[in-house]
């Protein structure tokens, strides 16, 4: 009885940790669930291979946009908008 029940834990932990890897990994998953601002900035600045020096939460009512500022090895800066729920960048 305790192994059937030590297998089913890890089943349980092995599948709670998959599910969150793919949301953690794919922002888009799970399209009820915001991004967080560190999930936000680690795809901007892979996307564009600039650093994010300034960051920012702007809500209207229930939406939220993550403002990020970017500077990158030229010292170009430039700002994009983050929609947490969807993970689209402007």
């Amino acid at each position: 009885m305790h192994a059937h029940r030590a297998a089913l834990l890890i089943f349980w932990l092995s599948a709670s940790v998959v599910a969150g890897a793919s949301i953690a990994d794919n922002p888009h998953a799970g399209a009820t669930h915001e991004m967080s601002m560190e999930q936000a900035v680690k795809l901007v600045e892979r996307e564009y291979r600039a650093r994010v020096v300034k960051a920012e939460t702007q809500k209207s009512g229930p939406h939220t946009t993550y403002v990020l500022k970017l500077l990158n090895d030229s010292g170009k800066v430039w700002t994009v908008h983050v929609d947490a729920l969807s993970g689209a960048v402007h």
